[in-house]
């Protein structure tokens, strides 16, 4: 097994040093999924939410998210995002919610991307639970990433 990065040697946590990594283009993608009952499903694509425009204000909070990934997650760095897309899907059962982010850093920005579909996702609960209290969000992951020393990745 790998030495964990974000523990020194004494297993406490740290923040890991990148001062000696060279600034490269890195890019992540994620993606997650919320089911939404279909009465609720049908409100959101016909934007007929109290509440607004879901799909809309999912999309601004999963971008404000991947921003603020550093404030959200305690050992990471905070980077100058390049780019943040983020697309929101209706499908069948529900939403999935796809986001990619860009840097020129020295580390990754597989968490911002991450952190941007989750914040998208919840947003939509927040704003349709008075329709569907039983909405359910899983299948968050990384699909893939590029750039910096470990390479490429591309989820199975």
């Amino acid at each position: 097994m790998s030495k964990l990065t974000h523990l020194d040697d004494s297993g406490a946590a740290r923040m890991v040093d990148i001062s000696a990594k060279p600034a490269t283009r890195r890019e992540a993608t994620a993606e997650g999924f919320i089911h939404v009952a279909k009465d609720a499903l049908q409100a959101i694509a016909e934007q007929a939410v109290k509440k607004g425009d879901v799909l809309a204000t999912a999309r601004i909070a999963g971008i404000m998210a991947a921003k603020r990934t550093a404030d959200l997650i305690p050992l990471c760095h905070p980077l100058p995002i390049d780019a943040v897309s983020l697309d929101l899907a209706i499908e069948a059962t529900g939403i999935r919610a796809t986001a990619t982010v860009a840097t020129t850093h020295g580390t990754g920005v597989e968490m911002e991307a991450l952190t941007a579909v989750s914040a998208a996702l919840l947003t939509v609960y927040d704003m349709a639970k008075a329709l569907d209290r039983t909405m359910r969000i899983d299948g968050i992951r990384l699909l893939r990433k590029s750039g910096g020393r470990s390479g490429d990745f591309v989820a199975e």
